[in-house]
């Protein structure tokens, strides 16, 4: 059996589903192309506004959540970085002299802007005429510019989704794809206005409210700068299962509609999870800025084997294959009726909690 990591999405020809997610790893012409030459099926930019003199960073912007065990394993990640400060122009050259070069290679332009029908027009159609393969609209930045009604503060708000979304359509003659946020209660919901606004794909997620932690040493929340902080991103592997879950509550909501899922992927492995529960693409972005971008061969290898494993031929033949196996509480209850399950698996609570928690727990563990 032949396999292949090929896979089409909205037109667009992907060499392999594994794509740079918009954020430092796409901050340049330089890096991205770097990426293409390692093997990357694609990249979606930093996102980018029309006036980048009001984007200012700090420094330090980034605070790490290590592992209790080892402090070189890094569980979690966040970020209180804004979206990109270099001029738009500037961008907009890069963009063609990378579709110049790296004509085959999907460029994906990551975009956000006010609550603005004007500004968005006048960034797609900017943008658009450089030659770029597809947008993805940052609705779901969850700091940073909230005064502006932009990022997050679009995105949790369905109305304005689909607004937004419609607005980006009138002009758009390429795949627009909405950046959904996990910092909502049914994902499905904005994820649903997207489509109705003519969205052709969803993107999710980005990266989650949190804070890092407190230094115990100065009782300075961090990342701290000049003594202050505010609530950031949180990225890394500590965030799949909600990714996961997110990407199948949206998986379900809208069946057949393209979904690039990211967060947390760090292995083939662990993008193999996401294509099963209904993505079509996936992104990395803090799994390359902790191991490089070099990660892409490992990604490819891994994902190359679970397919090989269950005798997938192609990226598509994994898609929403365990979709079917989510369910309710009822419905397990019955099936474990019927299947005639072990003691432990009907045990009730008074039989199950005798004070061995520990232990009481690992035995109802499936994994």
């Amino acid at each position: 059996m032949a396999l292949s990591l090929k896979t089409a999405v909205n037109g667009m020809q992907f060499e392999n589903p594994f794509l740079l997610a918009s954020g430092p790893p796409g901050t340049n012409a330089k890096v991205i192309a770097k990426s293409y030459d390692l093997g990357w099926g694609g990249v979606v930019c930093k996102t980018i506004s029309l006036d980048a003199s009001k984007v200012i960073n700090t420094a330090p912007r980034y605070g790490k959540l290590k592992a209790r065990e080892d402090e070189k394993v890094v569980v979690g990640f966040e970020n209180i970085e804004l979206i990109s400060d270099r001029p738009f122009d500037a961008w907009l050259d890069e963009f063609r002299h990378l579709k110049r070069t790296y004509p085959k290679k999907i460029l994906i332009a990551s975009i956000m802007e006010e609550y603005r029908r004007e500004a968005w027009h006048e960034i797609v159609r900017r943008v658009q005429e450089t030659g770029v393969d597809a947008f993805e609209l940052n609705l779901s930045c969850p700091h940073g510019l909230p005064e502006r009604k932009m990022g997050m503060a679009m995105g949790e708000e369905p109305g304005i989704v689909e607004e937004v979304v419609g607005w980006v359509k009138e002009v758009a003659r390429i795949p627009v794809w909405a950046k959904m946020t996990p910092n909502v209660g049914n994902p499905a919901v904005p994820a649903r206005a997207a489509v109705k606004g003519g969205a052709d794909g969803i993107s999710t997620i980005n990266t989650i409210l949190s804070i890092i932690g407190v230094d115990l040493r100065t009782l300075k929340p961090m990342p701290t700068v000049e003594g202050y902080t505010v609530a950031g991103g949180y990225s890394g592997q500590a965030v799949r299962p909600i990714a996961l879950r997110h990407v199948m509550e949206i998986a379900r909501a809208i069946p057949g509609v393209p979904i690039s899922g990211m967060g947390g992927i760090e292995t083939g492995f662990d993008a193999a999870q996401f294509f099963l529960l209904g993505s079509h693409t996936v992104q990395v972005c803090t799994g390359a800025m902790l191991q490089g971008y070099e990660i892409i061969a490992k990604l490819k290898e891994e994902l190359m084997k679970v397919m090989t494993d269950h005798h997938f031929a192609s990226v598509q033949e994994m898609v929403a294959k365990s979709l079917p196996y989510f369910s309710t509480h009822a419905d397990l209850v019955q099936r474990q009726k019927a299947a005639k399950a072990a003691k432990v698996g009907n045990a009730k609570d008074a039989e199950t909690w005798k004070g061995e928690i520990k232990k009481e727990a690992d035995a109802l563990v499936s994994n």
